[in-house]
């Protein structure tokens, strides 16, 4: 069995963080911060702007120095209370939003910056990598002559280059055409994969993170909130604003008695949580199910699991792959949105009758932010 091929846990970390901790004006931008990632494995380091995604990766880079916890590099601390070695020191790739293309330097130069002079090969490890960036024949261009995907490509191949063990990457494609990024996002996942390094990517851009990691870390107000692999973190949300970051959702508010709480859906279990605790029932918009062989103002239908409910259509909007459809239900003034596979296009007015896939709907006390460390 290759190394890439196992399990996680029984592989040496490249890349450990411990209890990193940075403050600034005294607000804590990184608290108590730890991950660790392992030879082949790409983490997203996933949130809102302004959450220390990148102060992280910058503490771990060398660039800015932690107020607490360390930085350990192939079982070598780099960083901690008392050490911190220069970025140059650490042999961590680094590759940043802007690129940082030398400009003077012809496209073959400047990926070969961080080789040694007199590395036997040098320039063969040059061409092999533009090769693999299909960038064949560019290398006497310079940055100024490329399109932004072919600079994105460039700058990836200058940091494989010296084939570090620990790539960090911060918003690598944020500055390219939203019609390059897909494909230039899986070539490069196929690359690093090929590579095996361990590959730390910052993005705040959740469709991203789905598409390229293997664990998602969720950054929220300088702490991991929730760590796990893409299907898992979408499908079981840690709180109500994890479950929102990743998606647009419907919330519905109740009140537990008996550990179940009444909806105009049916009942949905609440264990664990005490009588009168109020809660938020989250339902993304592709969980609401429609009923379109029957008016609204026909018989109620019969639900196998939960009740239907009755909405009024207020707007519907035709979004490429599926349609989204906002209805005003009948309960109190609760507005709820539906998207539907292909054209649906109802008119205003129109009632309708709306079901609930209960087995994808979270519950969530209305009070629960989660600031501790990912469980």
């Amino acid at each position: 069995m290759s190394q890439t091929s196992r399990p996680a846990q029984l592989r040496q970390p490249r890349l450990e963080v411990r209890a990193l901790s940075r403050v600034f004006d005294g607000r804590a931008v990184v608290d108590d911060v730890s991950l660790s990632l392992v030879a082949g494995q790409v983490t997203c380091l996933l949130g809102p702007s302004g959450c220390g995604k990148s102060t992280t990766l910058r503490i771990i880079a060398g660039v800015e120095r932690q107020d607490a916890g360390s930085v350990i590099s192939d079982s070598r601390v780099v960083s901690d209370d008392h050490l911190h070695l220069p970025p140059e020191d650490r042999a961590i790739g680094l590759m940043f939003q802007d690129f940082a293309l030398f400009p003077h330097l012809s496209v073959a130069d400047n990926v070969a910056f961080g080789l040694p002079r007199r590395a036997p090969g040098r320039m063969q490890r040059v061409e092999q990598l533009l090769e693999r960036v299909a960038l064949s024949g560019f290398g006497a261009k310079f940055p100024h002559e490329l399109s932004g995907g072919e600079q994105q490509r460039v700058a990836l191949a200058r940091a494989l280059a010296p084939s570090p063990r620990i790539l960090l990457m911060d918003e690598p494609f944020s500055g390219l055409d939203e019609r390059l990024r897909d494909g230039i996002r899986d070539d490069t996942l196929a690359l690093l994969k090929e590579e095996g390094a361990a590959v730390l990517l910052v993005t705040h851009e959740p469709h991203e993170a789905m598409r390229m990691a293997d664990e998602i870390a969720l950054m929220r107000g300088g702490r991991i909130v929730q760590r796990g692999a893409p299907y898992n973190i979408y499908n079981s949300p840690v709180d109500r604003q994890a479950a929102a970051f990743f998606s647009d959702i419907n919330v519905l508010e109740a009140v537990v008695e008996g550990a179940l709480t009444q909806t105009p859906f049916g009942q949905f279990l609440a264990p664990g949580l005490s009588d009168g605790t109020h809660v938020d029932i989250v339902i993304r918009p592709q969980h609401l199910k429609l009923d379109f062989d029957r008016a609204g103002h026909g018989p109620r239908p019969t639900v196998k699991d939960g009740t239907a409910a009755r909405g009024t259509v207020v707007r519907a909007r035709f979004m490429g792959r599926e349609s989204l459809v906002e209805f005003r239900m009948d309960f109190g003034d609760v507005i709820l949105r539906a998207t539907v596979p292909g054209v649906f296009m109802p008119a205003p007015g129109t009632v309708m009758w709306l079901m609930i896939r209960r087995d994808r709907c979270f519950v969530f006390p209305q009070d629960q932010v989660v600031s501790n460390r990912a469980r």
